[in-house]
């Protein structure tokens, strides 16, 4: 968990419900992504522009490098091999050389800057595509989401295709709505959805050709998506409507809505997707949304705390 204004990250215990540790990292962390090992760890610092690598075994941070102005967001790679982070402040995205996890050695080099590429004002959200070939930033301080091709390992059967894919390149910037926040993919990478906040709208991407299909009035103010794991179901936030819509992507059409908190913003199912928990940033509070039975509805509201921001679900393993 990242605490922006003590420059710090706290790792939780979930098991045991408790702070296991609080690690220092620099000046306002924005966010936090884990890579696939689950051993490392990589912090957006928006306040020094930088981004820090902390070693979630030993607790500490064990590397730092620079990126551009006002980092947003960290992705890791499916694949492990590169890191993508946003620059908010100068609209750029810059693309890192990472080590993979090593458990026989403590240490690990910063990561190295592979290029740099801009024209993306207000760069902000980003998602990889499961073969680690691809990553789509929403530019919301305009009305583009930017693809990129990520360069292969040497020796992989896309490398083999194509020694082009070796190189990052600039693939397409793709006209969408108004202020894309946020970007939804489908569990098989197929296709993205953007949440244009001041168009009311959402744009479906298809990622194999890098063109936008279509774009959709959604509701009032979208800001999240999350798609269903049979990526049949778009669920969408619409921040100025104080509910969720529901599009049905094989249909191509708004299907239905329900009702919230007020300022619903991050989405997260329950383990079985029989749950959709939505963080209602104004009411501070949870709106639990029945997905399964006779229909999607409200289940109950739960109080969180003061504008809640982000929100997880942890798995309970049952004994056999």
């Amino acid at each position: 968990m990242v605490n922006t204004q003590s420059g710090t990250v706290s790792v939780i215990d979930a098991d045991a419900n408790r702070v296991a540790a609080t690690i220092p990292v620099h000046h306002l962390p924005s966010f936090v992504a884990v890579d696939p090992t689950g051993h490392r760890a990589y912090v957006a610092n928006s306040g020094s522009n930088t981004v820090s690598v902390l070693d979630l075994d030993r607790r500490r941070e064990i590397a730092v490098a620079g990126t551009g102005e006002v980092p947003a967001m960290a992705r890791v790679s499916p694949d492990g091999r590169s890191l993508v982070v946003t620059n908010r402040g100068s609209g750029s995205v810059s693309l890192f050389e990472i080590t993979p996890y090593d458990s026989s050695d403590s240490t690990a080099p910063a990561p190295r800057l592979r290029i740099a590429f801009s024209g993306c004002p207000g760069a902000g959200d980003a998602v990889i595509l499961p073969d680690s070939l691809k990553v789509f930033v929403a530019c919301s301080g305009g009305h583009q989401v930017m693809a990129v091709g990520l360069a292969a390992a040497a020796g992989s059967w896309a490398a083999k295709q194509n020694s082009a894919l070796m190189t990052d390149h600039l693939l397409a910037f793709l006209d969408v709505g108004k202020t894309p926040v946020h970007l939804a993919m489908k569990p098989d990478g197929g296709e993205i959805f953007v949440s244009n906040s001041d168009s009311d709208s959402i744009s479906e991407i298809s990622t194999w050709t890098n063109e936008v299909g279509g774009t959709y009035v959604i509701g009032s103010r979208p800001v999240r998506g999350i798609v269903s794991g049979d990526n049949g179901t778009l669920w969408v936030s619409n921040y100025g409507a104080d509910s969720i819509a529901i599009y049905s992507i094989d249909d191509g059409r708004l299907v239905g809505s329900v009702r919230t908190g007020s300022a619903p913003d991050m989405l997260a199912f329950s383990e079985d997707e029989h749950l959709l928990l939505a963080a209602d940033a104004h009411s501070g509070d949870v709106a639990v949304i029945r997905t399964a039975g006779q229909g999607p509805a409200l289940f109950t509201i739960l109080p969180a705390g003061i504008s809640p921001n982000s929100i997880a679900v942890k798995a309970i393993q049952k004994n056999p």
